[in-house]
């Protein structure tokens, strides 16, 4: 059971115009309406996701890659860095010419450069400048930054203040060096042009832990959302880890579902496929098939949803699927044995071996479940398949016979349009009339004695 969902900011929860999708807006409001807690999980520090906390009415935020993490009203976690890391740091950006940021509680201090980068102009400009050129910008970028003269870090006035994440311009290529230079640290990016710098062991993963102790629940209970390589570790050890449309091949190879983009309502169609929300989002598709139209028509009146992209069903949920078919298989003994008890025991009592049989067949013939949607699909198609095949040793045409069947379920909508339940049971009740204007029962044996008659007279 998922009891809390957290968003990465940026090509995550924020499309490329720095704005929150409806859906996914619609999406948090009725999750937070089933009690499920919401928050984000970001490289962005403290202020800046304050106003996004607010807008949203989110519960809450880790932020700096897990180092600092809030609530609406309070500080849940702080892990600063020690003083020793921090000031070679200082000494390792003034050495080099390294624009570097450091990040408190209150502000990030430093690069006016990483400051600008990291900024919602930049990241509009740069969904607007091809992608050719971008690489060249960057490259001239890297080089304007180091024949700039930095200031002398270590002698900021911020140094005397809790440090929680360093921020360093850095190309993928240069990781690994500095990897080795401060092996007290973890270095994590969400881009190609800087690196952000954490204690070590430190990471979004830990934040999203940190606030499970406080709220009261496990990271097996979270879903997360993510595009880059700073997400991989929350992805991988989150209950689900979801990756968007647009995210890093590494991101997408370890998530446990690949979602549309941040653009496409990516976040949203997660969240319906793993029934979070119940708002339909993709347009409802139909089938070639008439019959599965009428069925899904149903299902639309009295489910209000519908499942718009295949997935399996849950062990459980096949459990009371199957729960069905076998009241009908019972149904269709009973009508078989002609009002003779002791036949109805003894085809009972055969289905119950039969199924013991079938249990143990499978399990000869199975090891592994190689796919859950496909088997599951190819077992209901052969029951389908079935079902047709014993009408037609029956020699009954069920094409009416249905059109009764779905006339009398959809007859259980009353005036307002509504299916109404019983409080007690769940079950659906039958409107005034029901059984006059649509009870099936005289209509399947006034159309069986039709077409008797008719294949008697040919």
């Amino acid at each position: 059971m998922i009891k809390a969902v957290f968003f990465d900011i940026d090509g995550t929860l924020l499309n490329k115009n720095s704005k929150v999708l409806e859906s996914t807006k619609k999406a948090i409001r009725e999750m937070q309406s089933q009690g499920i807690l919401v928050g984000l999980a970001t490289g962005r520090s403290p202020i800046y996701v304050q106003e996004l906390m607010e807008n949203l009415t989110l519960d809450v935020a880790v932020t700096y890659n897990g180092q600092y993490v809030i609530s609406r009203d309070r500080v849940i976690s702080a892990k600063p860095f020690s003083k020793q890391p921090i000031l070679h740091l200082a000494e390792f950006a003034s050495a080099n010419r390294r624009e570097m940021t450091f990040g408190t509680a209150s502000e990030m201090v430093g690069s006016r450069l990483i400051a600008f980068g990291g900024s919602n102009i930049a990241r509009l400009l740069h969904n607007y400048v091809p992608s050719s050129f971008s690489k060249g910008l960057k490259t001239g970028f890297q080089k304007v930054v180091r024949s700039i003269k930095t200031k002398d870090y270590q002698d900021n006035p911020v140094l005397r203040e809790a440090i929680y994440q360093v921020t360093m311009v850095a190309t993928r290529g240069e990781q690994s060096r500095f990897e080795k230079e401060f092996p007290e640290c973890t270095f994590t990016r969400s881009n190609s042009y800087s690196v952000d710098i954490i204690p070590k062991g430190g990471s979004k993963l830990k934040g999203i832990e940190y606030a499970g102790k406080y709220f009261g629940f496990s990271i097996e209970e979270t879903m997360v959302f993510g595009d880059s390589l700073n997400d991989i570790e929350m992805i991988a050890g989150a209950g689900i880890g979801v990756a968007m449309g647009n995210a890093e091949v590494e991101v997408k190879a370890i998530a446990d579902f690949v979602t549309q983009s941040n653009e496409k309502d990516g976040i949203a169609i997660a969240l319906k496929n793993y029934d979070l929300i119940s708002f339909n989002l993709l347009p409802v598709f139909y089938s070639k098939d008439p019959y599965f139209n009428k069925v899904k028509e149903f299902h639309l009146k009295f489910d209000e949803n519908s499942q718009e992209i295949p997935k399996p069903f849950s062990a459980e949920q096949a459990g009371y699927r199957a729960d069905f078919k076998v009241e009908e298989l019972v149904e269709f003994l009973y009508a078989a044995s002609d009002n003779q008890p002791e036949v109805f025991e003894s085809q009972i009592e055969k289905l119950h071996q039969a199924i013991d049989k079938a249990k143990r067949k499978v399990e000869q013939k199975q090891a592994t479940v190689e796919d859950v949607l496909t088997d599951e699909a190819d077992a209901l198609i052969d029951l389908l398949y079935f079902t047709y095949g014993s009408f037609v040793l029956m020699g009954v045409d069920p094409h009416q016979i249905f059109e009764y069947v779905h006339e009398a379920n959809m007859g259980k909508l009353w005036d307002d349009g509504k299916a109404h339940y019983d409080e007690v049971t769940g079950k659906i009740l039958k409107p005034d009339g029901w059984t006059e204007k649509f009870a099936p029962e005289a209509k399947i044996k006034s159309e069986l004695a039709r077409q008797r008659n008719l294949a008697l007279r040919e």
